[in-house]
């Protein structure tokens, strides 16, 4: 049989969602005004569950938000968090977008994929169990005055080298979690695939870490210790005419 060319395919797990996750995807639900505006966070729901988005979970969304299974395929295929085939207990990626390459990313993707026997979203291990890991390059993190940089499950691993880059996996893989540059704690990628989706078991705790590097704010740092202020924004604002439309 054939394969149309640019078809998307989800894994059938025959997955059957718990009345736990239908519950918690009727809260979020109940946060927006439209329900298809919880297409996002429902699509993270059901990532924390399997790992990654499989065609039950399509089916899942579709249902509890009356789509079609084709306007949720769209979306999930759109963005590149939501994955099509199961994750490791850990996502690891790797920024090789042209300043963090330039100053290092390619050399320290090359020396974790050499280390895991892995490519771009392949997983070293059984997706899901202790120490498994998934592999990917990243598109810019956001965070070029750290470069080059890494995350796991999202958090920061700022300054990387390709030895620091090798200890923090070989880490995960014995089982330890070594904290982030910044951000929460580290824990594992379906976790936080459910605080993606809006579902925090220990909220408080999360939010505790440091969010931002002492480089990341020197300027405005130094605009305090100078006295510089932006001006300030003025009670009322004209605009001028448009020119009317041809």
């Amino acid at each position: 049989m054939s394969t149309r060319i640019g078809v998307p395919e989800f894994v059938d797990t025959g997955w059957v969602f718990s009345p736990a996750t239908h519950a918690e995807a009727t809260e979020i639900i109940g946060r927006y005004p439209q329900s298809r505006s919880a297409l996002l966070p429902l699509l993270h729901l059901v990532q924390s569950v399997e790992g990654f988005v499989s065609r039950p979970g399509i089916a899942f969304c579709a249902r509890v938000l009356d789509l079609t299974e084709a306007e949720v395929a769209a979306v999930a295929t759109f963005y590149t968090m939501y994955k099509r085939s199961p994750c490791g207990q850990h996502l690891v990626s790797v920024c090789t977008n042209a300043l963090c390459a330039a100053l290092g990313g390619d050399a320290i993707y090359a020396t974790v994929s050499a280390h895991l026997g892995v490519g771009h979203e392949e997983t070293a291990g059984e997706p899901g169990t202790p120490g498994s890991i998934t592999l990917e390059h990243a598109e810019c993190l956001a965070a070029c005055d750290m470069a080059p940089v890494l995350q796991v499950n999202y958090e920061y691993y700022d300054n990387q080298t390709p030895d620091a880059a090798l200890d923090l996996v070989l880490a995960l893989q014995a089982g330890v979690k070594p904290p982030p540059t910044r951000g929460a704690p580290l824990t594992d990628f379906r976790s936080v695939e459910r605080e993606i989706a809006g579902v925090y078991d220990d909220l408080a705790a999360r939010v505790e870490g440091p969010s931002a590097a002492p480089s990341t704010l020197r300027g405005v740092t130094l605009a305090e210790h100078t006295d510089q202020r932006a001006p300030a924004m003025p009670d009322t604002v004209t605009f001028p005419d448009l020119p009317p439309k041809k």
